[in-house]
């Protein structure tokens, strides 16, 4: 098989790129001498073959062999500016032929068979269009369309796939001895032509000189360039990256370094990104913004986000301003580590041009610039670009900025797409807006962008978060009425909303449909529904679900240990000690199932098995920590066994593992509460000397406990030492010396640190005003606890015993007509329900002769069930002497209700509705 040459057109001419001889001029009829290149000796015949063949392999491509990139949110072009169509002669840099005479010419081929018969001819277009070589394009002309093409309109080759098989599994390609068979993986034929036989041969041959050797000297940049995108691992893409550059005969771009670049910043090469952009340099290719987008994306994903703002800062530095794509990638970069601030900041200086430092020729407000340097208006944002920033507003909270962001969008004409939407109906959602949610519903319907199934996730979620399961479950069944299969989130979101209202009927009829469809149920929904089957009552199936993943084998540990928590905290210990066991025999156990089950010993008050398996921790290979210590002693300390605590918190401290006062101040706290201050400041002083500073509660829990006892020297004592170390007094502080001061009758100090505490914004709380106007009143200081009581009144925060003190005040004072608006606006309002309350309002009544009354509130207080004291039958003593009855009579009752309880109480009901006249309805009797 040989070609022959024939040129039309004697006026083009060729150059060889590295020739420093004159130029050959192409005679016609007579053959092309070879471009000369590097390591390249073929001859030009066979090189002509070679590309032939390689033409007709890549009619096996869809579009006419068309290749193009994936698409990348760096190099969103997807094109290789460097890319020629393969059967052009190239230097020896890839680039094509040099020095073009801006004309079109035609080529014809012709291909001879054994016997020297032409096989076939195809006519050709040479294009040369504008000044460099790599715009030279050479097209396939049909015999009809050979006058149009030459007067410059190209048409691409019809390249319907001849050679490919029914299967689409084999493809051709051709070398220097003839045809190749290969048979190409399905993942890589959307590329056509030669390339999935060279990616197969690259997967299946380690030897890169043998993968490559039927294309060695006719890759093209764009070629190379997918070849380096489709690598899997790092370490092949640079052995390939540095084979392209070892062969000398290819021209590396910053295209490819680029790739490169995310490669290995994707697999965390440090080292090996920073030596590939030194190499860029050494070789002065020019960084472009994809260069610098891709370099602050991986170090961003790499976790590494400082050193990703210092490639911004170089990019700035140099003058180049990002593209609509790298401020993207900057803006999601911000927004994932939560500074939403900066976010805005930046897009907001690179709309206006002003992310670079002023230079001649930088626009200004209200236009970016571009790569080429025009400028171009705000508004000519992809929709790629509304999304982000709906996104980033959405996650900061700022829901009116990423309304407006979505309103422009409308206005100027960029169709939402489904991620948008998806994006605003989450937003809205999140912040209770359902009515807006279902105005974006209906507006995707007008624009006719169809929800997906993320979009009746969301829908389900939004829903399911509002306590309106009806409304998500009606999506469940019209997203598979919309033909979208539910995936395994969908499932999981309904049936934890199912599982936590304890539907068990309906989570049941789910997972019979997960099961059906081989969908897994995550461990996070496999303890949500132990938790629902133990909240109905169900444990015997609860246990079974149990074993269900049990015995699977896979279960993690944080698995077995929701388990354990979900059946302790329901007080089924037996249960959680099931589980915990199971987890055992696994040799799963580690501290976190140790910790639950503790905590499900504490729950159900079992302290000593709680004691038990903590001290064996260590026999299983397993060390407390922190939390475990923690949850201990507190459960200690609140079951008032502050001993036992004690001890824990010591062997804690030798651990190493106290770093606060927290676990002592508990037990501090429990020994105050049991009156044992001597162990409570013995302690103390135990962790002042592990020079473990206290905090405000420890303190607030000693002179709360000195307040208790009335010692003022004690309690100022740690006030001043508060003070000394720079810990802030806070409100319950002061409450306590309130206590304290009230107690003792101290009014200057109380009356300081009540105003202390109204300085602070919560102000006085109604125990402290209370415990002001029992001190004013015992003081008979009137006018200043009727101020405390109204104010109380108008914060409405009133209560039984402020009514109940003013009263007292009143009574002592001879003020009855106020003392008698008070106890009725005590009945009226429901606040005689204290057995104090009662013997007030009856001691009023009594001393202000109003006996009537006074039988009225005796029954209300034995209809509510409150037994009456020694206080009460004194204040009825004093009715019945004051209506006649003898002083021995009333003895003989006292001496009989000290008796016998029941006869006395009745005896003297009936001698108090003998005495009094009483309506009926108020008989005592009946009581």
């Amino acid at each position: 098989m040989f070609m022959k040459l024939q040129h039309f057109d004697t006026s083009n001419c060729f150059h060889s790129l590295l020739s420093t001889k004159s130029n050959n001029s192409i005679n016609t009829g007579t053959s092309v001498t070879p471009i000369k290149k590097h390591n390249c000796h073929k001859p030009q015949s066979q090189r002509l073959q070679q590309q032939k063949l390689r033409l007709e392999s890549s009619k096996l491509g869809k579009n006419g062999g068309k290749m193009g990139f994936d698409k990348n949110p760096i190099e969103k072009s997807g094109k290789d500016d460097n890319f020629i169509d393969s059967f052009v002669p190239r230097d020896s840099h890839g680039s094509g032929v040099n020095d073009l005479c801006h004309r079109s010419s035609s080529v014809r081929i012709k291909s001879k068979n054994g016997s020297g018969r032409v096989k076939q001819e195809e006519k050709f277009d040479v294009n040369f269009r504008g000044g460099s070589a790599k715009d030279a394009k050479l097209k396939k002309l049909h015999p009809k369309d050979s006058a149009k093409n030459q007067n410059g309109f190209i048409k691409k080759p019809d390249c319907i796939g001849k050679n490919k098989r029914e299967n689409g599994l084999e493809l051709r390609s051709g070398n220097l001895n003839g045809e190749v068979k290969t048979k190409c993986s399905r993942k890589w034929l959307k590329y056509g032509g030669c390339l999935p036989a060279i990616l197969e041969a690259l997967e299946s041959e380690s030897d890169l000189d043998e993968a490559f050797k039927p294309w060695e000297h006719s890759l093209s940049n764009k070629e190379r360039s997918i070849i380096l995108k489709e690598q899997v691992m790092w370490e092949r893409a640079l052995e390939i990256f540095e084979w392209f550059k070892r062969k000398g005969c290819y021209e590396v771009n910053v295209i490819h370094y680029n790739i490169m670049l995310r490669i290995l910043g994707r697999a965390r090469r440090w080292d090996e990104v920073e030596r590939v952009w030194e190499e860029m340099v050494e070789r002065r290719i020019e960084p472009v913004n994809s260069t610098y987008g891709t370099l602050i994306d991986v170090y961003s994903k790499g976790g590494l986000r400082e050193h990703a703002i210092k490639w911004l800062e170089l990019m700035r530095s140099r003058g180049m301003e990002p593209d609509e794509v790298t401020m993207g990638i900057v803006v999601q970069m911000y927004k994932n580590i939560g500074e939403f601030k900066k976010a805005e900041e930046f897009f907001m200086k690179w709309s206006s041009g002003k992310c670079v430092p002023e230079r001649p020729g930088n626009v200004g407000l209200g236009s970016t610039r571009g790569m080429n340097g025009n400028t171009k208006p705000l508004t000519s944002l992809s929709s790629y670009t509304y999304n982000t920033l709906i996104d980033t507003y959405g996650k900061a909270g700022q829901v009116k900025e990423a309304s407006e962001t979505f309103d422009l969008m409308l206005r100027e004409g960029i169709v939402p797409n489904t991620v948008t939407f998806n994006t605003m109906i989450h937003m809205r959602g999140n912040n209770g807006q359902l009515d807006e949610v279902s105005s974006l519903i209906q507006k995707m319907e007008e624009l006719r962008c169809p929800p997906d199934t993320r979009t009746y996730n969301i829908l389900i979620f939004l829903h399911a978060k509002h306590d309106d399961i009806d409304t998500a479950a009606k999506y469940f069944n019209k997203m598979k009425a919309a033909a979208l299969e539910p995936d395994v989130v969908s499932y999981r979101t309904l049936l934890y909303a199912f599982s936590v209202r304890h539907m068990v009927h309906e989570a049941e009829a789910l997972i019979a449909e997960m099961d059906k469809r081989g969908l897994e149920i995550d461990e996070f929904t496999q303890s949500a529904l132990i938790r629902m089957y133990i909240g109905a009552g169900m444990l015997k199936t609860s246990w079974l679900w149990f074993q269900r993943f049990h015995l699977t084998g896979t279960m993690s540990s944080e698995c077995y240990s929701a388990n354990i928590d979900a059946f302790g905290e329901r007080g089924y210990v037996i249960e959680a000690e099931k589980v915990f066991n199971c987890c055992r025999e696994g040799n799963q156990l580690t501290v976190l199932e140790f910790n639950v089950m503790v905590k499900a010993y504490g729950i159900s008050k079992k302290y000593n098995e709680a004691c038990c398996l903590f001290d064996s921790m260590e026999q299983h290979g397993v060390f407390p920590d922190r939390c475990s210590y923690n949850s201990l002693i507190q459960m200690l300390a609140s079951a008032d066994l502050p001993e036992k605590a004690r001890n824990y918190v010591r062997r804690m401290q030798h651990a190493g593992l106290v770093d606060d006062c927290i676990p002592y101040c508990a037990v501090i706290s429990s020994f105050a509460k049991l009156g044992k201050l001597e162990m409570a400041l013995e302690l103390f002083q135990e962790m002042i000397g592990f020079n473990i500073q206290p905090d405000v509660v420890v303190y607030g829990v000693l002179i709360n406990a000195f307040a208790d006892t009335g010692n003022v020297k004690e309690a100022a004592r740690y006030v001043d030492a508060m003070r000394r170390s720079g810990v802030q007094i806070n409100a319950v502080i002061y409450n306590s010396l309130i206590k304290l001061y009230t107690k003792v009758g101290y009014l200057e100090e109380a009356e300081e640190a009540y105003e202390m505490l109204q300085s602070f914004e919560v102000g006085a709380d109604v125990y402290s005003s209370n415990c002001m106007i029992d001190l004013y009143s015992k003081r008979s200081m009137i006018r200043q606890a009727e101020k405390i009581f109204e104010n109380l009144i108008r914060k409405k925060q009133a209560n039984e015993f402020s009514y109940a003190m003013m009263l007292c005040m009143y009574r002592r004072n001879g003020k009855f007509l106020e003392a008698i608006q008070i106890a009725q606006k005590m009945k009226e309002l429901g606040l005689l329900t204290d057995l104090l309350s009662f013997n007030n309002v009856l001691c009023l009544y009594a001393s202000d002769g109003r006996y009537k009354e006074a039988a009225e509130t005796f029954k209300e207080m034995l209809v509510s069930a409150i037994q009456p004291d020694d206080s009460t039958f004194k204040a009825l003593g004093t009715i019945l002497l004051k209506c006649g009855v003898p002083r021995e009579a009333i003895g003989k009752h006292e001496l009989l209700r000290k008796e016998d309880a029941e006869r006395g109480l009745k005896a003297w009901t009936t001698t108090l509705s003998s005495v009094i006249s009483i309506s009926n309805d108020v008989d005592i009797d009946d009581c």
